[in-house]
């Protein structure tokens, strides 16, 4: 993949898209292209580029300096396309088959050319239809355990994850993660929204303490544990999925953090669709299970085999996999307290009757508050679940 710097920033069209494609050699100057604007321009614009002749396509993603994000206008550094192309980069070093295929980027245009997956499903659009994809959960585990392993401290170089890390700094979206995730839901701000009938228990979980307190430890894990490279906004509607195949896309939020906190959000995002249908309540609860075994099972194979001298003599791998679990639950609470009345709530509640929106809200919030306070002592996937049963039981 070539990386390039052009003299200064200039907005993609249409007609200069397909020409940078033509430019880059990826189709013949005597195709027929074509080239669709297919994004909806709030943090970045997306291109579709097709060789007629050929039935053959490519993406171009194009970041913009200022973004509408949550409905707010936010400056955001160009430099995310950066940060994206080099995620995917290291990822594919481990797991290929799991990510698009980079062609190009540009620094100075914040241009990145990939994989056209239109022939996938965006995943949460498929669940949300009833669609189902019997593999997604297995490859999601796969990425997550090697990703996660071979770019953290149990593997990279010490002086390797140094440079690493000033390379994916990433303050502006991390700062965005911290306010919309660990700030705003707890305390009275614009960005949160929520019907009239959640006020009490709201309010409730607002003036409780203790729950503050572990929100903000929460929080801090967040911002401090640099752990491993992550992706940092991995949810269904970042993966592309059909009966076979899987792709993780956009790591634009890509920095060093804690482990558990990819895990924590997929696992929120599926608990969500569990909590909205109940016809498939089974086999969703399962790809959670899946998740997060196969998550485990990768990584203590990979640290196993791979892991620094200095660390298979100091850290128990099991204990290891309790803390990332732990962690993982509480970031998973926080989620899904947000997705009921923070920015950018889940688009499975709220199309649903009030009655039942309220109901399912609730059991969200009350589910998240408890995996807050209650993730010290879970240990895997299937405690997690049977916390949520006994839950819906009382």
């Amino acid at each position: 993949m070539a990386t390039t710097k052009t003299p200064a920033y200039e907005t993609l069209t249409v007609s200069s898209g397909a020409a940078l494609a033509v430019k880059l050699g990826l189709f013949s100057g005597k195709s027929t292209i074509t080239c669709q604007e297919i994004g909806n321009r709030n943090r970045n614009r997306v291109f579709r580029v097709r060789d007629q002749e050929n039935n053959r396509s490519i993406i171009i993603k194009q970041v913009v300096p200022f973004g509408q994000l949550f409905g707010e206008s936010l400056p955001l550094r160009a430099n995310r396309a950066r940060i994206e192309s080099s995620a995917l980069i290291r990822q594919a070093e481990h797991v290929p088959h799991l990510v698009p295929k980079i062609y190009y980027s540009d620094t100075t245009l914040a241009v990145i050319v990939m994989e056209d997956l239109s022939h996938l499903s965006i995943l949460r659009k498929g669940l949300i239809e009833g669609k189902t994809y019997p593999l997604f959960s297995e490859h999601v585990g796969e990425f997550l355990g090697k990703t996660l392993f071979y770019n953290s401290a149990y593997f990279l170089d010490p002086q390797v994850k140094n440079e690493l890390e000033k390379q994916f700094s990433n303050p502006d979206l991390c700062a965005i993660t911290e306010k919309l995730l660990f700030t705003d839901p707890f305390f009275a701000s614009n960005s949160n929204e929520f019907e009239e009938e959640l006020r009490t228990i709201v309010k409730g979980f607002r003036d409780d303490s203790s729950l503050l307190d572990e929100a903000s430890k929460l929080r801090n894990t967040f911002t401090s544990k640099t752990e491993s490279l992550i992706h940092g906004d991995l949810h269904t509607g970042s993966i592309f999925s059909n009966q076979h195949v899987t792709k993780i896309i956009d790591p634009e939020f890509a920095f060093f953090g804690p482990i558990g906190f990819d895990i924590g959000k997929i696992i929120a995002d599926l608990l969500i669709h569990t909590m909205s249908h109940d016809d498939e309540k089974s086999s969703l609860l399962h790809h959670i299970i899946t998740v997060w075994t196969v998550f485990s099972n990768t990584f203590k194979e990979a640290f196993r085999k791979d892991c620094r001298e200095l660390y298979k003599t100091k850290i128990n791998i099991q204990d290891l996999l309790y803390q990332i679990f732990a962690d993982a639950a509480g970031f998973a609470g926080c989620e899904l307290i947000r997705y009921s009345i923070g920015a950018a709530q889940d688009s499975d509640i709220n199309p649903v009757p009030i009655v039942n929106r309220i109901e399912r809200k609730s059991l969200a919030i009350r589910f998240g508050l408890l995996l807050i306070k209650e993730r010290e002592n879970l240990q895997d996937a299937e405690g997690m679940i049977t916390l949520l049963t006994q839950l819906e039981h009382e």
